[in-house]
């Protein structure tokens, strides 16, 4: 593995309860609430390491924020994969199948599909007043938002059928709901799109999509009156699973280059197909956000020229180039016409980008600024700002610091979606440490410099919670 990032893949032991790093600079008074963010934390085990970044074992951190100070925690989920570490025993799924020919008898108890794992390190989410890990297996891990410490399998109340989940959930403030999908496999694969009420963990299925593929979907964007998802030609193959020798759900997928990506427009009410567009082969992980324009329905996401992203995140591809080889997303605008079924599509920024967010406030409305990764940087993870009205601008790098997910908070009572703040870790490999940035959410300039306790291996996603007790 390069130098540059090979410590952002080593594992951690060390569990930290409330410590109180040191800060450079100046966090701002008004901040308060918690950030929670998931990813791997351990990738070896009794000499054994796991194939793919995906496979690590889930590890919470806990960042909390009260007039100026900050917090730090972080903390193993404490689950039957983890238990299988302790006792020495290495597990994966996504890229790392450990269990022999054991899968021979998985696979036909379920549909070609191994045992769902429990290693839920992709996401949380807030649901039935209960915090809880994520992932794309459908099995979610509940844990308590202060201490971090495990309490128990969280189920929905109902019986929608899944294969395959979505490790994004996206909460709607003006709704007062989160929205997410199922797949579900065999003889006529679906998407199945659905609602929870807040303070409700019964899914309410809007709509039962035939799937074509069916295709790894990660994400989903909603407008105050759509769901939306991008259903891309890099499929799964159910059968391919009933090789003994597959590594896991990474030997499911299928790149079908002569395919069309198909967009789903879905009502929100009535659970209607209301467009269906298709175009030119393309995948996307993530989404950025997606509003109503008079009769036009406008979608940002990042897009990848095919599915050569996700094999470029394995670990041995990333021992090989690190993640200069991985290939950069493009920030998309998607304009959908839905009477004419079409969709026009344009780059909004020229550089690399990923990982992309927007204010929680413009969820399903109009926004103005995407914050994401820029990604194409050499030596280095940037911090980009996209003015996708104006079509600008802002980077902020910083010469062997890799910025992960940045979270932009926007300031209690401001009226400009920019007013506020963005919070984002990275990993300075030079120094080997991990910080937690603070940036102007405005001009990027960077407010506070927070030196973690030890350095976190890189992560995925997260969130802010403003009501979290402190």
């Amino acid at each position: 593995m390069t130098a540059s990032v090979a410590i952002g893949f080593q594992s951690v032991t060390d569990e930290y309860n409330d410590h109180r790093p040191p800060v450079e600079g100046t966090v701002p008074s008004w901040l308060s609430g918690t950030l929670i963010r998931n990813g791997p934390g351990r990738f070896a085990v009794g000499g054994r390491r796991v194939s793919h970044w995906f496979d690590g074992l889930a590890m919470l951190r806990r960042y909390a924020f009260d007039e100026g100070e900050v917090r730090y925690s972080n903390r193993f989920l404490r689950t039957e994969a983890f238990a299988d570490a302790q006792s020495g025993t290495l597990t994966g799924q996504f890229a790392t199948d450990t269990r022999g020919w054991r899968r021979i008898l998985d696979s036909l108890r379920s549909l070609g599909l191994p045992e769902p794992t429990d290693n839920t390190n992709v996401h949380v989410a807030k649901l039935d007043d209960t915090f809880v890990a994520l992932t794309e297996a459908p099995r979610r891990v509940a844990f308590d938002p202060v201490t971090l410490e495990t309490t128990g399998e969280f189920r929905f109340d109902d019986d929608l059928p899944e294969q395959l989940t979505a490790a994004h959930l996206v909460a709607d403030p003006h709704r007062t709901e989160t929205v997410g999908f199922t797949t579900e496999f065999g003889i006529r694969p679906q998407y199945h799109v659905y609602r929870v009420p807040d303070g409700s963990r019964q899914r309410e299925c809007l709509a039962s999509i035939p799937a074509r593929g069916p295709a790894y979907i990660h994400d989903c964007s909603v407008t105050a009156d759509h769901v939306l998802l991008v259903e891309s030609p890099l499929t799964l193959s159910v059968w391919r699973a009933l090789n003994p020798f597959s590594q896991g759900a990474i030997d499911l997928l299928d790149w079908n280059p002569d395919q069309q990506t198909r967009l789903l427009v879905i009502d929100r009410d009535t659970g209607d197909l209301v467009a269906d567009p298709t175009f030119e082969a393309t995948f996307c992980f993530h989404h950025i956000n997606a509003f109503v324009d008079g009769d036009e329905i406008v979608l940002d996401l990042i897009e990848f020229p095919d599915g050569e992203i996700v094999d470029s995140l394995s670990l041995s591809a990333l021992e090989a180039g690190g993640f200069s080889t991985v290939p950069p997303g493009r920030l998309m605008r998607y304009r959908i016409d839905p009477t004419a079924n079409r969709v026009d599509r344009t780059q909004l920024f020229a550089g690399g980008m990923e990982l992309p967010r927007v204010v929680s406030e413009k969820t399903g409305r109009r926004h103005r600024y995407a914050y994401g990764q820029a990604t194409d940087r050499d030596g280095a993870n940037g911090l980009a700002k996209v003015d996708c009205e104006a079509g600008t601008s802002l980077e902020w790098f910083e010469q062997s610091v890799y910025v992960e997910e940045p979270i932009p908070i926007q300031r209690p009572g401001a009226s400009a979606e920019d007013d506020g703040v963005v919070l984002a870790t990275a990993i300075d490999v030079e120094q080997a440490r991990s910080l937690l940035l603070v940036f102007d959410a405005e001009t990027l300039s960077l407010l506070a410099r927070v030196v973690l306790p030890h350095t976190e291996p890189f992560g995925f996603h997260g969130r802010f919670f403003e009501s979290i007790p402190q």
